[in-house]
């Protein structure tokens, strides 16, 4: 009879646990809520086609899912944190303090959005700075926050179409949401002034309290019809746009390269968005995304690996899988995070 090589992490887990698979037989993931949607799609589809149960996947925040899969080993405690931002020193310290010694890395592609209108119309180079005062609620102007007017683009900045503002963005369910408010909304909010403005005012006990607040304030939506959230998927956004040629639509980058005949995509801060740009960081509008895994889970948790594996899988990450279609920038580096996860290969030190 063959025997199974018992690692010091599985013996840990069943130290704690007694049989673990037979205490918790289904994955659970906790973090980013940017990350949910992803990963929501990422489970059913891994409950309808394993012989597995759905993994249960939860939001609450990256750092919140961090702590969580940093409380320890056992099936009392998570297997998989998502994040929109890479794990800190602080989390690896507290992971390994109680005893999570291995952790696996796994960026699974990057949350990027375009800004794109009729392919016939006139072009678009935008910044933060003009979608903020195109969209927002309150904008600064001489040196106060005064309710939003703007009709036009040109009346933002004279070198935008003279062309009625109407925008589809993202809704506030929606995966990209998030990146549209913090890398558009708010940091167009700070290079106007207006950030500037409205901390003062800011309710918080500590300045990290203020700044949460400052930037909350301003991601209000203008409400009188120039900003509208679209909370289905990409398609939704493409009909409206047929429908009134003045729109600006905001796209996950795959779906915009689908639709290059109906659609025009404006540059940010003068770069042109691309697989290439996002992936480098030069595009602003964008941020690898991650999950961590608890590497002394895998073999103990059931289907661990396989959803692991499925999740990067080009059928789910890849340029023409479903998390593409709704938003996500597929990694071009996808093949080696691929054979990482496979290999099962923790992380090194934090560069």
């Amino acid at each position: 009879m063959k025997l199974t090589k018992i690692t010091v992490s599985t013996l840990a887990i069943l130290a704690a646990s007694a049989t673990v698979s037979m205490a918790r037989d289904n994955i659970q993931v906790a973090g980013s809520s940017t990350v949910l949607p992803y990963a929501t799609i990422v489970a059913e589809a891994f409950g309808e086609n394993f012989d597995f149960p759905t993994p249960v996947v939860e939001g609450g925040g990256s750092g919140a899912g961090r702590a969580k899969m940093c409380e320890g080993v056992g099936e009392n405690t998570i297997d998989i944190a998502n994040s929109s931002s890479r794990i800190s020193q602080k989390d690896i310290d507290t992971c390994a303090a109680n005893g999570v010694t291995e952790i696996m890395e796994v960026r699974f592609g990057y949350d990027g959005i375009v800004f794109a209108s009729d392919v016939a119309g006139p072009d678009f180079a935008l910044t933060p700075a003009d979608v903020y005062g195109a969209l927002a609620a309150k904008v600064a102007k001489d040196g106060a926050l005064v309710d939003n007017t703007a009709a036009q683009w040109a009346e933002v900045n004279a070198s935008l179409p003279a062309q009625d503002i109407l925008a589809l963005v993202p809704g506030t369910k929606h995966g990209t949401r998030e990146v549209f408010d913090t890398k558009v909304i708010v940091a167009g909010c700070k290079e106007t002034g207006a950030y500037d403005l409205i901390l003062p005012t800011a309710e918080g006990k500590d300045d990290k309290e203020k700044a949460k607040a400052a930037e909350t304030a301003c991601m209000e939506l203008r409400t009188d019809g120039r900003a509208v959230d679209i909370d289905g998927d990409y398609t939704e956004t493409l009909a409206r746009l047929d429908a009134d040629k003045n729109a600006v639509g905001v796209f996950g980058l795959s779906f915009y390269q689908n639709n290059t005949d109906k659609l025009k995509v404006a540059t940010m801060s003068g770069v042109v968005p691309s697989t290439e740009s996002i992936a480098s960081g030069e595009y602003p509008v964008s941020r690898p995304l991650y999950f961590y895994v608890k590497k002394a889970h895998i073999g103990v948790i059931p289907g661990l690996q396989e959803y692991i594996d499925f999740f990067v899988s080009d059928d789910m990450a890849g340029p023409d899988g479903p998390l593409a279609a709704y938003g996500l920038v597929s990694d071009p580096e996808l093949a080696a995070t691929q054979a990482m996860v496979a290999a099962g290969t923790p992380m090194g030190p934090l560069e």
